[in-house]
């Protein structure tokens, strides 16, 4: 940019979101404000404020604020701000470029004279529409196709995401950037042993134990690990850190059926300063997951020098690349075989540990904002 702009971003994710694409809203913004040399200004617009524990993750900057609406103060007027208000609040703050860091951007976006962005990560509610409510399906199908229309530029998180934009969208394949995801600086930074000490006190965690993060929902399939497991020495156990829902209670009847209930444990509310700790202290990490747009915590698990055994069947090959190892997702005997050529003193396990850390290098915070830095750049000309 020749000369400094303001830049809004949709920060309803990264104030309520502790995953997902609220990890993925803060991580950027931290790295956008630590790789960008130009001066800009970053507003963060969001309904309300949130979670403060969430705003804090947000590096402390005078080139950074949020944003609220001015008069909405309900649910219903918030969310019709964020669609049809949202605007204006950009045009008063003299806003150049807008940023939808979850999917979306506000109606009239286009006709406006802003430039816009909008990262869209996945597209499971199209693909899969079997793990929404058929209304849900319908709501976000409509507002992925106008948000395609209204968008000067598509950032997709990976090839698969792309594929599916093109396919889903009818979007010309010109107006699409494919920017892999980044993870936070955290799970890359020297293990602190006392730390580590005090949360495996804290959890009351096992010696040895094969580690799985990300909500606890159906498509996530962490079935297929714990069936696995059954297969697998008995000292080895399974963690699984993630938010509940409905279909916690399936994965407890196969843990039952399977006698499992001394090696499972799940987790809830692991707040982030403790996550990486989880990491450090596991043997391996398992996702599998029957799709994804990228699937982040894979990128975690490598970065904490962890081997991974995911799913084929969407973008995880992307994300844990050539040296991880990767089952059907229904495959419950390959998964456990899987499992047991990366846990402990299994043949070659050292070295796809090394490989895979060389792969993700890609994914390391600057080389994703400089490349977003690139798409405002040519936006603005």
């Amino acid at each position: 940019m020749n000369l400094p702009v303001t830049i809004g971003f949709d920060a309803k994710r990264i104030v309520s979101n502790t995953t997902g694409l609220g990890s993925y809203g803060r991580t950027l913004i931290n790295a956008l404000a630590e790789a960008d040399q130009t001066g800009c200004d970053f507003i963060l617009y969001a309904p309300d404020g949130g979670r403060q524990d969430l705003r804090q993750q947000v590096i402390d900057s005078e080139r950074i604020r949020f944003a609220y609406p001015r008069t909405a103060t309900h649910r219903l007027s918030k969310a019709l701000w964020r669609q049809w208000g949202l605007v204006s609040d950009l045009k008063k703050d003299g806003a150049a470029i807008f940023h939808g860091l979850s999917g979306e951007l506000p109606r009239g976006i286009h006709k406006s004279g802003i430039r816009s962005v909008v990262t869209i990560h996945d597209l499971i509610f199209l693909r899969h529409p079997e793990y929404y409510h058929w209304i849900d399906t319908k709501i976000y199908a409509q507002k992925f196709r106008r948000t395609c229309r209204e968008a000067d530029r598509i950032i997709a998180i990976s090839e698969c995401t792309k594929r599916d934009i093109m396919e889903l969208g009818h979007v010309d394949p010109d107006k699409i950037d494919i920017i892999y995801q980044s993870c936070s600086k955290s799970f890359i930074r020297p293990v602190d042993e006392e730390h580590d000490r005090l949360v495996k006190a804290h959890y009351a965690l096992p010696e040895r134990y094969i580690l799985n993060v990300g909500t606890i929902e159906r498509r996530k399939n962490i079935q297929l690990a714990v069936e696995a497991l059954a297969l697998l020495p008995s000292q080895l156990h399974l963690v699984i850190v993630g938010r509940e829902t409905a279909y916690v209670k399936d994965v407890k009847e196969a843990i039952a059926r399977h006698g499992l209930q001394e090696r499972v444990h799940m987790l809830h509310n692991v707040p982030n300063n403790e996550l990486p700790a989880l990491y450090h202290l596991a043997e391996a990490f398992v996702y599998p997951s029957r799709y994804e747009g990228f699937g982040i915590p894979i990128i975690e698990a490598i970065q904490s020098g962890l081997p991974v055994v995911a799913c084929t069947g969407s973008c995880l090959e992307e994300a844990g690349g050539p040296y991880s190892l990767y089952v059907d997702p229904d495959d419950v005997e390959g998964m456990a075989q899987a499992i047991a050529k990366v846990t402990k003193d299994a043949e070659g396990r050292d070295e796809r540990i090394r490989q895979s850390k060389n792969y993700v290098h890609r994914f390391e915070n600057n080389n994703v904002a400089k490349q977003v830095i690139k798409i405002y750049q040519q936006l603005l000309g």
